[in-house]
């Protein structure tokens, strides 16, 4: 299977020199729709996870402590000269998105805009989102997503062996894989392509005796 973390870190070594030509008119609309569904106040401590080369940063308010992760140290250095331009103080390092290196309850909203689809172990990354956000926070997911109601079919199963050796899986529900790890959604909007980019708000469940 190809879609490992050491295949991922290199393609997107090998893909940021073209990413923003590819991607950033592609998802402007879609990235600025979820951003806006999140609850923001002054202060809020917040971490884009699989952050690619920062093209959620202009889109964020200024008045939040901003961190962010990639795997790909390419995708981190043009993240850096993006906030730089932009004169944003954006904390960012090289990171997997399945084992991230901050504390518990450290985060008030994680951001995971098309990174779910990419992952290894999406089930693994949202565990860790869940692990790092603190009561009561925010996810902001934004991503390519198979039909909550029913498994890819044969054919998507087929075409997805080509997809995600290249770019993305395309047989992951967003639905059952929030609801898994934790979440409860508040949120579920088709944000590009009719529904098959989302864009979901979800906060970690409160336990059933609360």
């Amino acid at each position: 299977m190809l879609n490992t973390t050491a295949w991922n870190r290199r393609r997107y070594d090998a893909y940021a020199p073209i990413y923003d030509a590819v991607a950033e008119r592609a998802f402007r609309r879609a990235r600025q729709a979820a951003l806006t569904q999140v609850h923001w106040r002054p202060g809020l401590r917040v971490l884009l996870v699989g952050a690619g080369t920062g093209l959620d940063l202009p889109w964020l308010p200024r008045d939040i402590e901003l961190h962010a992760t990639d795997l790909s140290p390419a995708m981190i250095r043009r993240l850096e000269r993006r906030a730089e331009a932009l004169r944003r103080d954006v904390q960012a390092e090289v990171m997997d998105a399945e084992a991230l290196d901050y504390p518990d309850g450290h985060f008030d909203v994680v951001v995971m805009h098309l990174i779910l689809a990419v992952m290894p172990d999406p089930a693994r990354g949202l565990a860790e989102a869940y692990r790092v956000l603190a009561d009561d926070g925010q996810l902001c997911v934004m991503d390519k997503f198979q039909a909550d109601a029913r498994p890819a079919g044969l054919g998507r199963r087929a075409l997805n062996l080509v997809t995600s050796a290249i770019a993305t899986d395309i047989t992951r529900r967003a639905r059952p894989l929030l609801d898994d790890a934790g979440f409860t959604i508040e949120q579920d909007s088709p944000v590009m392509m009719g529904t098959l980019f989302r864009a979901l708000l979800a906060r970690k469940a409160r336990p059933a005796d609360d």
